[in-house]
């Protein structure tokens, strides 16, 4: 079933945006990203313009994300404290990153440089957590003692609070600071961060892994919806047809992914999502390295 898309000019068939939705939706659930790191390059594949890509995909973003949330909610595995700490950063982290995607744009380099970024923070965090999460399932399997955690630079940092759910006493500074940097990377990308932040709420915060899912989702939604305000404000990209559809899809996918991760132990979700973060990283590698079909291309400025 074919539907015109009116922001995107093109059309595309409605079953497949629902299940891109869908499938992005159940990441969503099972690993705490908003899954616009997926989302943004399946819609290129599909046709979908670039700049309608990034905005109505961080649309789609707030919708899965409020969805899972929910879901973690009801089972009190969102950490409200820690994700009003990260997203005041997160804010103002998105408000300076908007400003820099400006400057990278009027130099021409913005397509470029977001791939590279692309390539290189999945490319390093995925690398990291797949080396991380594989010894930890060993360790499991081995029924070996966890080791004690030790005290580093985030504990000996002024302004501590306690954070009841997570368990952990901490300074604010480090929250605010993940959030701050995550927010920039969100903004530059047009993703909600997830892939960014999951990792560093666990191994530089020291967040319990059922935890981290969902306090991630409830700062992704405010930071995607910021995002997405301003490019509907200001660029006028978001199609809401498109966007409906992936909500829909989203939506449903996320409720099916909260159930799933649940049944799967903490190494084997953080396995699946290093896995997930090293292919994208390939193949926009790969991207980048093979000759496309039109090597330039003509269009008015702005």
């Amino acid at each position: 079933m074919q539907i015109y898309l009116p922001i995107a000019e093109v059309s595309v068939n409605a079953f497949l945006l629902l299940g891109l939705g869908g499938l992005v939706g159940v990441l969503s659930g099972m690993f705490g990203v908003g899954g616009g790191f997926l989302m943004t390059p399946l819609l290129f594949m599909i046709g979908i313009p670039p700049a309608v890509a990034v905005a109505t995909g961080t649309n789609q973003i707030v919708a899965s994300s409020v969805s899972g949330v929910l879901a973690h909610l009801k089972r009190k595995t969102v950490d409200l404290k820690m994700g009003c700490v990260l997203l005041s950063g997160g804010l103002v982290g998105a408000a300076a990153g908007v400003q820099l995607f400006a400057y990278l744009r009027s130099i021409g380099q913005v397509d470029l440089l977001v791939t590279l970024s692309y390539v290189v923070f999945l490319g390093i965090i995925g690398t990291l957590m797949l080396i991380e999460s594989v010894g930890a399932l060993m360790r499991s399997r081995r029924m070996a003692a966890p080791k004690r955690k030790k005290h580093n630079w985030v504990h000996n940092m002024p302004i501590k609070s306690k954070f009841r759910t997570s368990g952990l006493y901490i300074s604010v500074i480090p929250p605010v600071l993940v959030g701050f940097g995550v927010g920039v990377l969100s903004a530059i990308m047009g993703v909600g961060g997830g892939f960014i932040m999951v990792p560093a709420m666990i191994y530089i915060l020291g967040m319990p892994t059922k935890v981290v899912v969902g306090t991630s989702l409830f700062q992704i939604i405010f930071v995607a919806a910021f995002t997405t305000l301003m490019h509907a404000w200001e660029n006028h990209t978001v199609d809401i047809g498109l966007a409906v559809l992936l909500i829909v899809g989203g939506v449903i996918g996320a409720q099916v992914g909260a159930r799933i991760g649940l049944r799967i132990k903490a190494e084997q979700t953080r396995i699946l999502l290093a896995l997930l973060v090293v292919g994208v990283c390939l193949n926009l590698a790969v991207g980048l390295l093979v000759e496309p079909k039109e090597l330039y291309s003509i269009g008015t400025e702005g």
